[in-house]
C-alpha cells in the first residue's frame, strides 16, 4: 500500500479511531448525532480524513434505500463507518457526500 501520510488536526475535540488514535475529524464537523449504526449511536459528519473507501454497494436502511461505501481507517483498516453516494428517497438527499462514523469505534482527544 506505500507511505499513509496522516493529517493531524487540531481543535478543542478531535474525534479518531477507537483502535489506533489517528484523527478523523474534529467536533465542529458534526452534522447530526441523532444517527444510528450497527453498533449503536453514530454521527454525521460533513468531511473526514485519513480513511479510505471500499466499493460501493446499495444497501436497505431505516430511511430507504442508499448506494453507500464502507470507510475504513487508513492506519489499522478498520472498518469505521461509511460514506453516502446516492440517496433514492428525495428528502435523504442531504446525506449524499457525507461521512457516518460509529460512537463506539470513535475515541475522543483534545488538541
Amino acid at each position: 500500500m506505500g507511505i499513509v501520510y496522516k493529517k493531524y488536526l487540531s481543535g478543542e475535540k478531535i474525534l479518531g479511531c477507537n483502535g489506533c488514535k489517528t484523527h478523523f475529524a474534529t467536533h465542529d464537523h458534526i452534522i447530526s448525532k441523532l444517527f444510528h449504526g450497527q453498533f449503536g449511536r453514530a454521527y454525521l459528519f460533513s468531511n473526514v480524513v485519513n480513511v479510505y473507501t471500499g466499493e460501493a454497494e446499495d444497501r436497505s436502511m431505516r430511511t430507504g434505500l442508499h448506494t453507500v461505501q464502507d470507510i475504513h481507517c487508513a492506519e489499522c483498516s478498520q472498518v469505521v463507518g461509511w460514506k453516502y453516494l446516492v440517496a433514492y428517497e428525495h428528502s435523504e438527499r442531504y446525506k449524499e457526500g457525507r461521512f457516518i462514523l460509529e460512537r463506539t469505534l470513535l475515541h475522543y482527544m483534545s488538541g
